[in-house]
């Protein structure tokens, strides 16, 4: 993209994804650390951030797309403050990824793919997070909690209401 050329990232992370692609020697090889960068900032891959990204390495949005739905941290809609992602892949099945889940479903109100009606959560269930020796796992946003018992749930649920207060708000972006 230009200098000229309005973003729709902020200029500090217009210039890392400007940087991004200049470090490969593929342009194409920047798309995913620049679309989980992008997810970081806007909260989702809308329309315009797919749009955006295909255009500064120069490859279709559909190029874009199907590389996107690939990878289960990527996301095509807006997820709360904070993303729950519980795994329930054979390690975290095995010693309790579903009764987990069951618990924050329960916690939160809202089942797999939900937004609390404030944007303070979403919930997802995934396949693995790379936590198996410390199974079950969980990742809230980039934060790991691992060996969890159901009884753990609203204790964690609790911690990031309270860092979202200390925050002074609920919503995403």
């Amino acid at each position: 993209m230009s200098q000229e050329t309005m973003s729709l990232f902020s200029p500090q992370l217009a210039a890392r994804l400007d940087a991004l692609v200049e470090k490969y020697p593929r342009r194409r090889s920047a798309l995913v650390p620049m679309l989980l960068y992008a997810q970081d900032e806007v909260g989702y891959l809308s329309d315009a951030v797919v749009a955006e990204v295909a255009a500064r390495i120069g490859i279709t949005e559909l190029e874009v797309r199907n590389v996107a739905t690939y990878y289960s941290m990527l996301r095509f809609k807006p997820a709360g403050k904070y993303n729950v992602q519980v795994c329930t892949n054979i390690s975290c099945m095995l010693r309790g990824g579903y009764e987990i889940l069951e618990r924050f479903q329960q916690e939160l109100g809202i089942g797999p793919k939900g937004v609390t009606a404030d944007g303070l959560f979403s919930l997802e269930e995934v396949e693995c997070i790379g936590a198996c020796c410390w199974a079950p796992a969980i990742q809230v946003n980039y934060d790991f909690h691992d060996e969890l018992k159901p009884e753990l749930v609203p204790g964690i649920v609790d911690s990031y209401r309270g860092k979202a207060q200390a925050e002074g708000g609920s919503s995403h972006a």
